[in-house]
């Protein structure tokens, strides 16, 4: 049975490929961009299963309006896909208010802000499907990502929580954990790190180079991603958390359990702040 989906950021990447298959196959896609024209062939060729709003994800005033006139125009949506973002990378103390800013209010309060004004809906219609596009790095942190991080950690709090505050209203929520893919990720965060003299020679310092190598492209294929995450979407119940790609379960794996490790080792000391029993 054909379903429609609410994705954001359709023009690239994951979202643009989802977008494809899943029009392919006959769904409806209600698809959010910056600029309308980007999607002008596959509007072409879709006509009115393809509906589309212009939408910056930080215009928060403009989020619960598209997301009413989806509702309004298509009726019942099945999915909702927090799917724009981008990456910052750089020496923590070299970026800008401005960046901070940007790169939290896009991946993390956006996400939040499109959950919310879709919920009462899907809660009208009793049930639905809500994705939020993370990242392994949601999990795991390495140096010269600290906001990027950030934005991910809070990213995976809200819909770790969501989970189970919807699954009382049959609405199922899933967190994808991607891999390196072979977008155009990795060449729009080289364009964003910052450099400083001080950095050089660390970890930090060498992020850029890591972004703009091209003779170690990412492994993930960024189709087979998103047919995995159009199929999580018809498991029942949902899954919570979607790995996508061997280099994402292995630095996922790896920094869950050094954190288990971390914490089982203070069992003890964790208990020695009880007050005493009786008292």
């Amino acid at each position: 049975m054909a379903q429609t989906w609410f994705i954001t950021g359709v023009s690239s990447g994951l979202g643009r490929s989802m977008t494809e298959q899943l029009l392919a196959r006959g769904d409806r896609v209600a698809g959010t961009v910056r600029k309308l024209d980007v999607m002008a062939d596959l509007k072409a060729q879709y006509r009115d299963r393809l509906w589309l709003a212009e939408l910056d994800v930080t215009d928060f005033a403009a989020i619960p309006r598209v997301v009413n006139a989806a509702f309004g125009t298509l009726g019942r949506i099945d999915v909702v896909v927090n799917n724009a973002g981008y990456g910052l990378f750089g020496p923590a103390e070299a970026l800008s208010d401005e960046q901070v800013y940007h790169q939290i209010n896009t991946n993390l309060v956006a996400p939040i802000q499109v959950a919310r004004a879709a919920l009462p809906y899907l809660r009208a219609q009793q049930g639905g499907r809500i994705i939020a596009i993370s990242t392994y790095g949601g999990q795991a942190a390495q140096p010269g990502g600290s906001l990027y991080h950030a934005s991910k950690w809070g990213m995976e709090g809200f819909f770790d929580a969501l989970h189970g505050e919807a699954a009382f209203f049959d609405i199922g929520v899933t967190i994808v954990e991607p891999g390196g893919a072979r977008t155009g990720f990795r060449k729009a965060a080289s364009s964003q790190a910052a450099e400083l003299d001080a950095y050089r020679g660390t970890p930090v310092g060498s992020i850029r180079a890591r972004l703009e190598d091209q003779s170690h492209p990412p492994i993930g294929d960024p189709d087979k991603m998103a047919a995995a995450i159009i199929a999580s979407a018809g498991q029942y119940p949902a899954q919570k958390r979607l790995v996508l790609g061997s280099d994402a379960y292995g630095f996922i794996q790896k920094a869950l359990t050094e954190r288990l490790a971390a914490v089982e080792i203070q069992k003890e000391t964790a208990a020695s702040t009880d007050i005493e029993p009786g008292h």
